[in-house]
């Protein structure tokens, strides 16, 4: 269902308790709606319960964003103020307005005669004296201090009822917003960063005129084109995502050939499942990165099983000595990585980094929705 019409019918839904709210507790219910023709008191009863909603709305549309939002919080009660003040008017005036009798001929209950006789113009006359009509005429009464109490307390209800949904509504949005901000400036760090690495894999291809550069190039151009085509969506096939780390891992074997021995596994079956995209790879980037050198034999272990919609990654790297200058900006990926973690896998994750002087290991658990 639509979000506006399921919140409009909520919003129709709730406005229909609020009126029923009076009749369900009192002791005749609902048949005092029977009254509302004659009974004044009855129609500003649920005249006041009409204008608290008329009230709510007035001010959840109109002066909390006009006035409150903007910081104008005199101007904002200020209008509040008035808008009670009329509220208490209209109120006044239907109360002066007095008691209606019934149309004639109606059968009164609250004079305890009984109907007229059909052949007679006369009723009979009463054994004691008839108590005083209800619908007699009589002097219209002044609010008394309950109805001013139970009109500034269903004022005052709406009127804050009204903030602390708007606000509450409000703070929501803005920490959408800025977690939106936070993501796109990770994956503005991401992407350079990454091409940055690829980068220097295939100009180390390109030293030593391996016949692989070509190779490597075209891996290179469907890394970049996934990095457009599926970067930017909050979510992506978990399967696309492992060819991706497939083809970042294959390019890695082009480039450092029998220098290092690379495990690479994958357990279990993505079946439809999906992924933030380009979360796994900072680690694995991060391994290749500090965990090869062209002057020692190194190994490097990545596994990736996938149960249910529990995924968990571990990467394993033997440190060795880097001689790489660029290697002082490596902790970029890894941050960003436990930046997005937090925002996007809020409770649905756990990350454990063993850093040694001689290995580095990641261990992460994901439950993926």
């Amino acid at each position: 269902m639509n979000k506006r019409i399921l919140t409009s019918i909520l919003h129709i839904l709730g406005g229909l308790i609020f009126l029923a709210l009076p009749y369900l507790f009192a002791e005749d219910g609902f048949a005092r709606l029977a009254d509302l023709p004659y009974d004044s008191h009855e129609r500003r009863n649920i005249l006041s319960y009409l204008l608290t909603i008329a009230f709510f709305y007035t001010n959840y549309y109109v002066l909390i964003p006009r006035f409150f939002f903007r910081k104008q919080y005199g101007q904002y009660v200020l209008t509040a103020l008035v808008c009670f003040l009329l509220i208490e008017s209209v109120l006044v005036i239907v109360n002066r307005q007095g008691v209606s009798p019934p149309p004639a001929g109606q059968y009164n209950p609250y004079n305890h005669y009984p109907p007229p006789h059909p052949m007679g113009d006369q009723p009979p006359i009463p054994p004691f004296p008839a108590p005083k009509s209800h619908f007699s005429t009589q002097t219209p009464r002044r609010p008394g201090p309950s109805e001013l109490t139970q009109t500034f307390f269903l004022s005052l209800a709406g009127f804050l009822m009204a903030i602390v949904i708007r606000v509450n509504i409000r703070w929501q949005q803005t920490e959408r917003e800025k977690i939106q901000t936070e993501l796109c400036y990770l994956k503005a760090q991401i992407n350079p960063h990454f091409l940055f690495n690829t980068l220097n894999s295939i100009y180390s291809l390109a030293i030593v005129e391996s016949p692989q550069t070509a190779d490597a190039i075209v891996k290179l151009s469907s890394f970049l084109r996934y990095i457009i085509q599926e970067s930017q969506k909050d979510q992506v096939l978990l399967q696309n995502e492992l060819a991706y780390i497939d083809q970042y891992i294959a390019l890695q074997k082009l480039r450092l050939g029998d220098t290092v021995y690379i495990d690479f596994s994958v357990e279990g079956r993505a079946n439809g499942k999906q992924i933030v995209p380009l979360l796994l790879i900072s680690f694995i980037e991060n391994a290749f990165k500090y965990g090869v050198s062209p002057e020692e034999y190194s190994t490097i272990t990545v596994a990736i099983t996938i149960h249910d919609s529990e995924l968990t990654c571990h990467v394993y790297n033997k440190k060795v000595r880097v001689f790489q200058p660029t290697a002082v900006a490596s902790g970029i990926g890894l941050s960003n990585t436990k930046s997005r973690l937090q925002l996007l896998y809020p409770n649905r994750h756990q990350l454990v980094i063993h850093d040694t002087s001689t290995t580095f290991t990641v261990d992460l658990s994901l439950t993926l929705a």
